[in-house]
């Protein structure tokens, strides 16, 4: 009986499934990453070939479709990539109670961090993001909207933001992510080995957010319309 439940529990067929089931991932991540270091350089999103991105990868062509039915899902899965573990960080982050000009300094360090981490992605979602494919610009936006949206939600739990109307928290939260989306091309231009620029931008950055949220502090929504 043990004999058999071992075999059963080594099924040769369930290990021939993890077997190509790794085997795809790790041709799915070649083909993404492949699409990133083009991506890097001058060439636009939509500037960017099938045939070249499935050739650095190590596949032939047609092994693409097997992974990503065209070029523009394979876009919205960099887009994907790009914010989704970004939101989850800051989400942690914001979640433990701490004064402002912490959380300020904090999500900033952790945001830029994250750029200087997976620089290809952002220089992606910079290009791109007034880029020339529609489906991935529209992306790009909708997760900037989500994040604009989420940072709202944190600002109204700050006591001296908690009055002002949704409309003014998701002004005041755009002008924030406005600002440190710009801060991450400036990042991106800066080369890495530059330690001085890059903490000269940090402050800068965190200057201009500590006067949007001054500002916000004492805006009058009531009065403003």
């Amino acid at each position: 009986m043990a004999s058999r439940s071992s075999s059963r529990h080594h099924d040769p067929s369930d290990r021939a499934t993890r077997t190509r089931a790794e085997a795809k991932a790790i041709t799915r991540r070649a083909l993404l990453d492949a699409a990133l270091a083009r991506l890097g350089g001058d060439v636009s999103f939509t500037g960017l070939s099938l045939r070249e991105v499935a050739k650095d990868a190590g596949v032939v062509p047609a092994a693409f479709y097997r992974h990503f039915p065209d070029m523009e899902t394979l876009g919205l899965a960099l887009v994907d990539e790009s914010f989704i573990t970004l939101r989850a960080r800051m989400r942690d982050l914001r979640a433990a109670p701490q004064p402002t000009a912490h959380v300020v300094q904090a999500s900033l360090e952790t945001f830029l961090g994250f750029v200087q981490e997976h620089p290809d992605h952002f220089r992606f979602i910079a290009k791109e993001r007034y880029g020339g494919s529609t489906a991935v610009r529209l992306a790009i936006r909708s997760e900037i909207r989500l994040f604009t949206s989420e940072l709202a939600i944190d600002m109204a739990r700050v006591p001296r933001l908690a009055r002002l109307s949704n409309a003014d928290l998701q002004l005041a939260a755009a002008l924030v992510v406005q600002t440190v989306m710009g801060a991450t091309e400036m990042v991106l231009d800066a080369r890495s080995a530059d330690t001085d620029e890059l903490a000269r931008i940090e402050r800068e950055t965190a200057r201009q957010l500590r006067m949007i949220l001054l500002g916000a502090s004492v805006w009058q929504s009531d009065l403003a319309h």
